[in-house]
């Protein structure tokens, strides 16, 4: 690592409390244990402050600039993002329907130099969190549009109850709402062999308060989060001001690529690579999403 990549990691986050360039430190290892515990245990940790708090304006500006940039669209979903008219039985949770009215800024509308882009490109970000989901190595996508994305949920507008494609997924607030707008997850609802319909559809229908946490976040907190497991949203956002969040999106092998009807769905194009990769995406389990 030059000096060079040294001082600008420091500049953006707080090393003396996430000393990411000393992680075989005691210090190091104790973040890296706690992450690990809490994502074994409730799927989720959450790192306070992990950008310095004396950067919180510039991080807020910065990605309130990009916001209008996103491509905002109102889709009729369910919880495993399949078609809503799939043949499924008439209890079945993928049977229930929300409306989503989110948008996402695509990665090649993000600069460069901005801080979000600083931290996803960054090689020791990446080991600290490989470190933490206990991972040899992340690759950031190839993907040109996804990767590195601003997530707008606008007032009246909500991310409902839904799981992830991938196993693991990075994330930090970077302007929360006037009021709603808060993460609610299920830890570990389901598993690769179990999808848990039963619990599943307690939470859709409003008896799932048992099994649901809710997470208080702050701008530029940083999130880890296994969500192809847990069932998770975002509540609706009240008020003036829009909840926005930047996602750092990695994965385990190099080469990832989004598939066209995706890529179309969540940036309203696609480019030249989507379709060239297209059918070439792997499984990891048999899961519905």
């Amino acid at each position: 690592m030059s000096t060079l990549e040294a001082m600008a990691i420091d500049q953006v986050v707080d090393t003396a409390r996430y000393p990411l360039s000393e992680l075989e430190s005691a210090e190091g290892q104790a973040v890296i244990s706690r992450a690990r515990r809490e994502l074994l245990t409730l799927g989720c940790t959450v790192l306070p402050d992990f950008i310095r708090p004396s950067l919180r304006d510039v991080l807020r500006q910065e990605c309130s600039a990009i916001a209008p940039r996103a491509h905002f669209d109102v889709e009729t979903v369910n919880v495993y993002n399949i078609a809503v008219d799939s043949a499924l039985p008439q209890d079945h949770p993928g049977r229930r329907t929300f409306e989503r009215g989110n948008a996402f800024v695509a990665r090649d509308r993000i600069p460069e130099g901005s801080l979000i882009s600083r931290l996803y490109s960054h090689q020791v970000f990446q080991r600290f969190v490989a470190d933490c989901f206990q991972l040899p190595q992340l690759h950031e996508l190839a993907d040109p549009l996804s990767g590195l994305v601003l997530n707008v949920v606008a007032p009246g507008m909500e991310h409902p109850w839904h799981f992830d494609t991938n196993e693991f997924t990075v994330s930090m607030l970077t302007q929360e709402a006037q009021a709603g707008g808060v993460f609610e997850y299920c830890p570990n609802i389901r598993s690769a062999h179990d999808e848990s319909f039963d619990d599943v559809r307690d939470v859709l229908d409003g008896r799932g308060e048992r099994m649901t946490r809710r997470l208080p976040l702050q701008p530029g907190d940083l999130q880890l989060f296994k969500g192809r497991y847990s069932l998770h949203r975002v509540s609706p956002v009240q008020g003036e001001a829009a909840r926005h969040s930047a996602i750092f999106a990695y994965s385990e092998r190099p080469g990832v690529i989004g598939s066209v009807a995706r890529t179309q769905q969540l940036f309203g194009r696609v480019l030249p690579e989507h379709l060239a990769a297209e059918g070439q995406a792997v499984r990891g389990d048999q899961l519905l999403d």
